[in-house]
């Protein structure tokens, strides 16, 4: 969202911004904050509740007086921005951020009876909103499919990807020396990166790491990020290293300085470490399902396995780290494949879209979360 925030052209469109957390104005345009309360499944998350504020917010909307309405998320606030829309008859833009099905089975696993009801049910909201949106920007062919297969109409859906800066994720970031500052010693590093919460496949991670020891072969395994179950974490990977959150240009290095990266989670929309991973020359090891998957080109770029097969994963990478000829043919590759991602051409398809729905050369638009 940013990468568009930080395009948009002051002298062509005015934006109007809501959300549940937020600054006062972004890029000097009016940011709404609606009350939120934090998730009890996942305290990271906040819910906006436009409900609270409704009569303002609507006298707010009508004052901005919008020619295109850009929905993020199907939250509250979502389904509100939706049918302000249809009211008013205003086109919606979405864009498809969060596999929000694939969190199910990890946020009621306490409660596995339920956990069919709460699929069907959100499967029947998210048929229902993006069926009600006029342009849906999909991150991959995997979610594509899976959208068209609960009845979204295909017809919405335009293939829109994500950028990468090639200048912050390059190899030109190794450091040896910051890598050798976390493990010690000079063996073989490998990366994962990623917020430490369960729908991130952590179990297989945790399997991973258990038979990469069992094969007494030296390794380091760096873990980069932060999240509630980081104590489990390093609870059941006592000897893994914990970067804790890091900022872009400490992950560019680790990337850069590290040699396999292993991502076994299915629930990316997207996967944006993955193409990072790749930009810096690093080459993965990661789940066939999700978003991510859609980067990788069996063998050639990279490797996919099975997700839930820590066998797979671990002899994906012995190989890389045994056979040098196979590792730089998958990094060349992964280089290649990166650097056709750029934000510059994908943020002139937004605007040229959002020109396109407002049926006019320039107008009012309003991203609601």
């Amino acid at each position: 969202m940013y990468q568009l925030i930080s395009r948009i052209d002051a002298e062509r469109y005015e934006f109007l911004f809501i959300c549940g957390t937020g600054p006062d104005e972004l890029c000097g345009f009016e940011c709404i904050k609606v009350p939120a309360l934090t998730v009890p499944v996942n305290r990271s998350y906040k819910l906006a509740l436009p409900g609270l504020v409704q009569s303002s917010l609507k006298e707010k909307l009508k004052i901005f007086d919008a020619d295109v309405v850009h929905i993020a998320t199907p939250s509250f606030l979502g389904e509100f921005a939706l049918k302000y829309a249809r009211q008013e008859q205003l086109p919606v833009i979405t864009i498809y951020h969060t596999h929000f099905i694939s969190y199910i089975d990890y946020y009621f696993k306490q409660a596995p009876f339920l956990i069919d009801f709460i699929r069907s049910r959100v499967t029947e909201s998210q048929r229902n909103f993006y069926n009600g949106c006029d342009m849906i920007y999909m991150p991959s062919e995997g979610i594509s499919k899976w959208l068209t297969d609960i009845g979204v109409r295909a017809d919405k859906m335009k293939s829109w990807k994500r950028g990468i800066d090639t200048s912050l994720f390059s190899p030109a970031k190794n450091d040896a020396e910051l890598m050798r500052n976390i493990t010690g010693d000079n063996a073989p590093v490998i990366l994962f990166a990623s917020r430490l919460v369960w729908e991130k496949n952590l179990e297989t991670l945790f399997n991973i790491y258990d038979g990469l020891k069992a094969t007494h072969v030296p390794f380091n395994l760096v873990v980069a990020g932060d999240g509630k179950e980081k104590a489990i974490c390093e609870e059941r990977m006592p000897d893994a290293f914990f970067t804790g959150r890091v900022d872009h240009e400490t992950l560019s290095a680790l990337y850069a300085s590290a040699d396999v990266f292993v991502f076994p989670s299915v629930s990316e929309a997207y996967g944006n470490v993955v193409l990072e991973a790749m930009a810096s020359g690093l080459p993965c090891v990661i789940a066939d399902g999700g978003g991510s998957a859609d980067f990788i080109e069996q063998s050639i770029n990279g490797f996919k396995c099975n997700p839930y097969d820590a066998a797979a994963y671990i002899s994906k990478i012995m190989l890389l780290l045994n056979d040098d000829k196979l590792r730089r043919d998958i990094i060349q590759a992964g280089l290649q494949y990166s650097c056709a991602f750029d934000w510059d051409e994908l943020a002139g398809i937004y605007f040229n879209d959002i020109n396109q729905l407002a049926g006019q050369t320039q107008g009012q638009l309003l991203p609601a979360e």
